[in-house]
């Protein structure tokens, strides 16, 4: 009999486990994003419209996917983001996208997505791209590179930081899906140099092994951020 009891204590122990691992069920159709909380629900961080005020253009985006961004910018790269913010239809459906734009030599600089896998596929040119592991002792943060022609597909897991290069003097289009209405992008550069308020010199300087004036030199440049 007590063996029984510690087996079904074990296997509930562990349904429940595997139950709250994942985020909850929103128990809907849809949950549209609303700016004005009044009369709303509150569901996976944003507020829900009412149902019945719910229309065909809350699950419609007119961004312009179609027109190259603005890549006249100190990277040479654009990003064009279609996540929660700009379609609130995708509310607590885990999936958004984003055109990427690159000049000739431009870059995407090394950045994670904390809540997204990203998969990307060359809709024109060529693109360098690649991913840096974890510091598991059998990996010690090994880099995951390629080169990609028009049509090939790279994924980039969850949480690593990651980048895309166009290493050819002709512009390149880059077309990402992410799993996540609301993956968010930390650009590794700019959350060092660029927080605010800034970081401590010393701090810095230990974890980079550089010099304080150089770590105040390069908290004083301006950081460009090429997410749209």
């Amino acid at each position: 009999m007590s063996r029984q009891l510690v087996t079904i204590t074990l296997l509930a122990s562990f349904a429940f486990l595997l139950v709250n691992a994942f985020d909850p069920n929103h128990g809907q159709d849809f949950c549209v994003a609303a700016d004005e909380p009044k009369d709303a629900v509150f569901v996976n961080g944003k507020f829900c419209k009412e149902h019945t005020l719910v229309t065909a253009d809350d699950f419609f985006y007119d961004g312009g996917l179609d027109k190259s961004g603005n890549t006249a910018n100190p990277l040479g790269s654009e990003v064009t983001s279609v996540n929660v913010m700009q379609l609130k239809g995708l509310n607590t459906l885990g999936i958004s996208l984003a055109r990427i734009d690159f000049a000739p030599y431009g870059l995407n600089p090394p950045h994670s997505h904390p809540r997204a896998t990203e998969v990307l596929l060359v809709l024109e040119g060529n693109l360098l791209v690649g991913f840096v592991g974890s510091n598991r002792p059998d990996q010690k943060n090994r880099l995951f590179k390629k080169v990609l022609k028009a049509g090939d597909v790279f994924v980039f897991p969850e949480g690593l930081i990651h980048f895309q290069q166009n290493i050819y003097e002709s512009n390149s289009v880059a077309l990402v899906g992410l799993s996540s209405e609301n993956p968010g992008t930390i650009t590794i550069t700019n959350a060092l140099f660029g927080c605010s308020p800034d970081l401590s010199p010393y701090l810095l300087g230990k974890a980079c092994l550089l010099d304080k004036d150089t770590i105040i030199y390069l908290q004083s440049q301006y950081w460009w951020d090429n997410n749209n």
